[in-house]
């Protein structure tokens, strides 16, 4: 095999048509996803401090945001909703007049044609901040399925495109395909949130959904950020009980495991660039170590390089605008 000075490496990197052209990731605003915070009894959006220039908003002001991310490009969005009143079980999760319920028929009325996915889990609802029904201070997987199906096919009814089961308790996916089906949505695809870790990356999105449990952690449902095998079973297990797209999140700390899952099956993979990854690149980029801009297009086509086909990202928005220069 011949090598330099024959060969030479720096000849299709001389300039940026040519390293366009020669390019084999590209990151592109079709493959974003932009979570969204939705909360109940505010007058107007409330910053969240651990996450610089995302907001809680009220559905007033829903309507505004949502034009913006239409305009810019953004295919879809991803609710969490931030209830004025919580309970044990996490009523108003699966509530027909709920906050997410509300926001769905709003946007679906104002732009239709933004992919709406929503956020299944009870975590945001519940008063002890757990992901499911708490009996004798352990949450109970099986007597959290039926809620957590109420809550996907109320989301539906609402005029949901997707729903994404976050919760990580086992047999989730079967239970909503089951009961969206038998109420004649089988169209409506699932995104499982299948290799869901147990991060220290979550921090921040607990003060922007006010998630944050009560007591103990969720490390009995969430998985062991050493495991990546297992990783793998998750996502059988939820493809064979009718998921259409997996997921791994978070994703910077988990490029390996995107990578694996990404060679592992042919389902449409997302990852999620959780709140951590956002906040530890604004407060760099806000102390002037950083370039924000270069970073976060460098993080996200990392993302994609490690095989994921989207990308759920607080950086969406600007992603989008920064493609079009």
């Amino acid at each position: 095999m011949s090598s330099f000075p024959t060969i030479r490496m720096r000849r299709t990197r001389q300039n940026e048509r040519l390293r366009g052209l020669v390019r084999e990731t590209h990151l592109n605003v079709e493959q974003l996803i932009y979570p969204l915070f939705i909360a109940e009894d505010l007058a107007e959006p409330r910053p969240i401090n651990a996450m610089p220039g995302i907001m809680q908003r009220p559905l007033e002001y829903l309507g505004r945001e949502m034009e913006r991310i239409a305009s810019l490009g953004i295919p879809a969005v991803l609710l969490f909703g931030i209830p004025a009143e919580k309970d044990e079980g996490g009523s108003q999760a699966y509530a027909e007049q709920g906050i997410i319920q509300q926001a769905i028929r709003r946007i679906k009325a104002e732009t239709p044609d933004v992919l709406v996915i929503t956020d299944v889990c009870l975590c945001e609802y519940t008063s002890h901040g757990h992901c499911g029904v708490i009996h004798n201070g352990t949450v109970q997987n099986d007597e959290s399925l039926k809620l957590l199906a109420d809550m996907a096919l109320s989301h539906v009814e609402a005029g949901a495109d997707l729903v994404a089961p976050s919760d990580m308790m086992d047999g989730r996916v079967a239970a909503i395909r089951r009961t969206l089906d038998e109420h004649n949505f089988s169209a409506i695809p699932i995104m499982a949130y299948s290799a869901k870790y147990a991060s220290g990356f979550y921090g921040p999105f607990r003060e922007a959904a006010g998630s944050a449990p009560q007591f103990g952690d969720r490390r009995s449902y969430q998985m062991d950020p050493a495991n990546v095998r297992e990783a793998l079973r998750e996502v059988d297990l939820d493809i064979a009980e009718g998921a259409d797209i997996v997921m791994v999140k978070p994703a910077l700390a988990y490029l390996d495991v995107i990578r694996q899952v990404r060679d592992h099956c042919d389902l449409p993979l997302a990852a999620y660039n959780v709140s951590g990854e956002y906040s530890m690149i604004k407060a760099a980029a806000q102390n002037g170590w950083i370039d924000e801009q270069r970073i976060t297009m460098e993080v996200l086509t990392g993302i994609r390089r490690a095989g994921a086909d989207m990308i759920i990202s607080y950086f969406a928005p600007d992603v989008a605008a920064w493609l079009r220069e």
